[in-house]
């Protein structure tokens, strides 16, 4: 549960009443509406347990009375609790409540006993008292009319049980503090900050800072809740409450415990979440009656072994740490079944917790299996760490082998493993291969978009001793969650993932930045790929309640009251960014405004049994004031069947000015809408399904030197521009193809047709058409030959058509040939002309000519064609370091590769002519620049070569300038320019 972010996400905003100033500075509530008296009961003791969800959302234990009993919402009638609630509910920033008419409540209470000042006028004693029950948290400054009680009525003081304090008005609450010595009989005590809210909407910090000596006389005490103050220390007074079994101190300023901490022995709950502790006192091992402790949120770098003697311990949270490792003590603890450790330092799960079979461990964010970084200590020279040996594995390399001693293995395409020494006892022959996604095995989540090709290691099942990390490149990706998932054979699972950049000398190209790596930490082989999700939030929620808050949207929370369940349930929270123009295209309202999409699920999934208050942000330009609640449509989606229904009938919803509120009993996706259409559900369901799809074209290109050779490709929309740019120069081929829309991992095929074949025999070839799975993040290619079908003579002006999902059935031949009509599956057709064949059965077509290249000048010397030929094919193997010194990027130098792979002649003369060409808007000198670049690539040979080529060639031009009688005026020209 992410409660460390409570205090950092918008603040809850559960009233709505309109509160306005009047002349006199006083606060007027304006209420929502006539409460009939059945409503009004309800919304009293609705009230009552917000409150209590609002005190004890630090998840503390439920407070029980003398029979062990759940203690009841106090009995105040229902009128004398909303006069009651009405003046503090005016405190906060918004209201939920509004309606044109004033209501006036009256007490029925016959006491003459007066509370204002410090309380509004309107609260009546009965409102906050009970028999044993006291409450002066939600109101400002309520604090101080304990005072006030306790000079008039300290006989039914005597008697109280509990006690509720705000601690955000510090007059107040001194004068509380000197009460509390004599109220003996109490058994639960708050003094919390952060109760109330200011006018911007933010709590008010508690001023709690100690307490006095005289609090040890609570003999009786039971509970005690402090969190949100500004205590920098335990007081030492609370050390003789012996009867103390729950202790929140959540959110101080705590930097240590006392070592006599072992005085309270009947402690059962602690929880010192959000304070500044570096460590713990051995003395904690001594709390032997300990079911819970919470330390999460604070500094520890590492645990007293006495925490193994806390033979009762049920849950221990260790999270937001910077813990590096845990003690083996640890292994005692038999009782454990919730240990939350996440967001650590830790690399190693000690082996003792294999010895508790029942516990559940939290290892998020923890660098597991990776060697320490900084070593703990400085190592001599003698004792340094040796490095771990590279093995850089090439494209056609499968295999390799790995010895005790560990290795760092680089593969082709930028993924890396990492094995620790000592993974293995004997040296192992281990393989690799990267597999083409296929959507019979490749099983995507909702929402979930493939970043990688699955990464194969064989063999499946080899264990290892140590955590082996596997790093597997992938995609970038906006605003998303990034993690590895793995195949056991029957399904997929995510594995904890860290993300980090690749090794600086191991870039998936030349020159290149090293690729983006999601790493996790694995002890058997198998399938791996690295996917993006919506933000995944989690947490576990006790039958003491909780909240969780949206790391990807604050705004979102969702609040457990106590007693929602009987046993700890997981619950998972994503939230779904949508774009407000796609939807008002696709549903043509141009008013129409959406909130995020809320992907509620729980584990095991059943109903809650208290309803659970969901805060969500209002749609995008829609405020709580000028909403109009007839267009507010509260959506219910089912993710099984994809359908969404209407239920803004059938929850409590209302707004505030910034966000709306809803209650439900179970979870699935929810989705608020505000639109002016009618029809909402069978819209929304269509709406959802064009979202999920991507707007993607296809291109069908040809290679210029070979047109057999076929490239077909299906991008989204936004990467084809560049696309085309990238292979202008090595294919030719229609224009994209118009719009068609597809999903992620949706099948579809290529067939050629009107006289084309495909000329290979290929596994993913159906029915003479290719198959593709759309991947939005993957280059979706494939490269062909084609051939004429039988029987065609001469050139083919033929196509290429891509259908969705399986092949049509009984598709009539005519249809195929001439594409007179639409099948259904049918999704775009591109033109193909493939030229005819020669009786050397070569292709009749153009010879591809160079541009003439001129380097230098005639006066100068200058080289030309024959001349780069003759030495191209001296050049040979050292075109690529030639190449790098004539100015060539590595870029351009793979895509001139790529293009001339099958001939190094053309690959030579490509790269020559290719900066040839770039030369013309250089400076003179093109000549000079090729021979330095030849003795800096060791080519001296060529370098003089070039030298006497330019020189006889100047000999020859100064010749024939002499024939023509010319070279006096050219020597001339050439001091007057010196």
């Amino acid at each position: 549960m992410d409660r460390g972010s409570e205090d950092d996400a918008p603040p809850d905003e559960d009233c709505g009443c309109h509160a306005a100033s009047t002349e006199d500075g006083e606060v007027e509530v304006t209420p929502a509406c006539s409460l009939s008296g059945g409503v009004a009961e309800i919304l009293a003791h609705g009230i009552w347990g917000l409150l209590n969800q609002e005190q004890e959302r630090m998840t503390g234990p439920t407070m029980f009375g003398e029979q062990g009993d759940v203690v009841d919402p106090p009995s105040v009638s229902p009128i004398s609790l909303m006069d009651t609630c009405a003046p503090s509910i005016s405190t906060l920033p918004s209201c939920s409540y509004s309606s044109s008419r004033h209501t006036d409540f009256s007490s029925s209470s016959s006491s003459p006993l007066s509370l204002s000042p410090p309380l509004p006028p309107s609260v009546e004693l009965s409102a906050v008292l009970t028999d044993t029950r006291l409450t002066l948290d939600v109101y400002r400054g309520g604090a101080a009319a304990l005072p006030l009680l306790w000079e008039s009525i300290p006989g039914q003081l005597k008697g109280l049980q509990y006690l509720r304090l705000g601690s955000e008005e510090k007059v107040g609450l001194d004068g509380a503090l000197d009460v509390l010595s004599h109220l003996t009989k109490l058994r639960s005590l708050a003094i919390r900050g952060h109760c109330l809210h200011d006018s911007r909407g933010d709590p008010l910090p508690g001023l709690l800072t100690t307490l006095p000596a005289s609090v040890s006389l609570l003999s009786h005490l039971v509970h005690l809740d402090l969190s949100f103050n500004q205590l920098s220390c335990l007081p030492s007074c609370l050390l003789s409450l012996s009867m103390l079994s729950s202790l929140l101190l959540c959110h101080n300023h705590l930097s240590a415990l006392p070592s006599d901490i072992s005085q309270l022995s009947s402690l059962t709950y602690l929880s010192l979440l959000g304070n500044e502790l570096v460590s713990l006192p051995p003395g904690l091992g001594l709390l032997k009656a300990l079911q819970t402790l919470d330390v999460s949120n604070n500094l520890l770098q590492e645990l007293p072994d006495e925490i193994g003697s806390l033979e009762e311990l049920v849950k221990l949270e260790l999270s937001q740490n910077k813990l590096k490792q845990l003690p083996e003590s640890m292994g005692s603890l038999l009782s454990l079944r919730e240990l939350v450790i996440y967001s650590n330092d830790l690399r190693l799960i000690p082996l003792c917790l294999n010895k508790l079979p029942l516990l559940k461990i939290d290892v998020r964010d923890n660098p597991l299996g990776r060697p320490p970084t900084p070593p703990p200590l400085s190592p001599t020279p003698d004792e340094a760490e040796t490095k771990l040996p590279e093995l850089h594995i090439g494209f056609n390399q499968h295999s390799f082998c790995i010895s005790s001693a560990g290795c760092h293995v680089f593969l082709p395409g930028g993924a890396e493993l990492v094995f620790p020494p000592g993974c293995i006892v004997t040296a192992t022959k281990l393989a690799w291969a990267e597999k083409r996604p296929q959507r019979k095995w490749v099983q995507l989540e909702e929402h979930e978009i493939l970043l990688s090709h699955p990464l194969e290691l064989r063999p499946h099942g080899v264990t290892f001793l140590k955590p082996v990390e596997v790093c597997v490149p992938y995609h970038r990706t906006k605003r998303k969650e990034v993690v590895v998932r793995t195949f056991d054979g029957q399904s997929w699972s995510t594995l904890p993932t860290e993300l980090r950049r690749g090794s600086e000398s191991h870039s998936s190209r030349p020159g290149g930045r090293p690729a983006r790596l999601a790493c996790c930490s694995v002890n058997h082989f198998s399938w791996f790929m690295a996917v993006s999700r919506p933000v995944k939030d989690s947490c576990s929620v006790t039958p003491a309640g909780g909240l969780l808050v949206s790391s990807a949207d604050p705004g979102v929370k969702l609040h457990f009251p106590p007693d929602s369940t009987v046993e700890t349930r997981t619950i998972t929270l994503q939230v779904l960014q949508v774009s407000m123009s796609d939807v008002q295209v696709l549903c043509g309202d141009p008013q129409a405004r959406v909130s995020p999409l809320l992907c509620l699920s729980q584990t095991p999934s059943m109903h809650f049994l208290q309803p659970i208050k969901v805060q969500i942000p209002l749609p995008s330009g829609v405020t709580g004031h000028e909403v109009d609640m007839s267009c507010l449509h509260l959506l219910h989606g089912d993710p099984t069947a994809q359908t969404w229904t209407d239920i803004t009938a059938q929850v409590s919803l209302y707004v505030t000015h910034l966000y709306a509120i809803f209650y439900i009993t179970h979870f699935s996706w929810y989705w608020l809408w505000y639109t002016t259409q009618r029809c909402v559900s069978g819209a929304v369901r269509k709406i959802y399904q064009r979202l999920k799809q991507f707007k993607v074209q296809f291109l069908v290109l040809q290679r210029k030197t070979d047109p057999s050779q076929v490239l077909l490709q299906c991008l989204p929309s936004n990467k084809v521009e560049s696309r085309m740019q990238s292979l202008t120069e090595q294919y030719d081929g229609p224009q994209p193809s118009d719009l068609c829309d597809l999903l992620e991992g949706e099948q579809f095929f290529a067939g050629f047709e009107r006289g084309l074949e495909i000329s290979t025999d290929r596994p993913d070839c159906v029915g003479g058409r290719l198959c593709f799975e759309f991947y939005s993040s993957l280059k979706n290619l494939k490269e062909v030959y084609i051939c004429s079908a039988q029987g065609q003579k001469g050139p083919v002006r033929g196509q290429v058509s891509f259908y969705r999902g399986e092949i049509p059935s009984n598709l009539p031949e005519e249809v195929a040939r001439k594409r007179k009509g639409l099948d259904s599956q049918w999704l775009t057709t591109l033109p193909l002309r493939l030229p005819a064949l020669n009786s050397e059965n070569t292709f009749i077509m153009e010879e591809v000519e160079y541009p003439p290249l001129n380097l230098g000048d005639p006066e100068s010397g200058y080289l030309t064609e024959a001349n780069l030929l003759s030495i191209s094919l001296q050049i040979a193997q050292d075109w690529r370091v030639i190449g790098l010194n004539l100015g060539l990027s590595y870029q351009e130098l793979e895509r001139i590769q790529y293009k001339n792979r099958d001939n190094l002649g053309a690959l030579v003369l490509d790269m020559l002519f290719h900066w040839a060409r770039a030369q013309k808007n250089e400076a003179p000198g093109a000549v000079s620049r090729l021979v330095a670049a030849m003795i800096e690539s060791g080519r001296r040979d060529l370098a003089e070569e070039i030298e006497d080529i330019v020189n006889i060639g100047k000999r020859k031009y100064t010749e024939s300038l002499r024939r023509v009688g010319l070279e006096a005026e050219s020597s001339s020209l050439g001091e007057k320019q010196q």
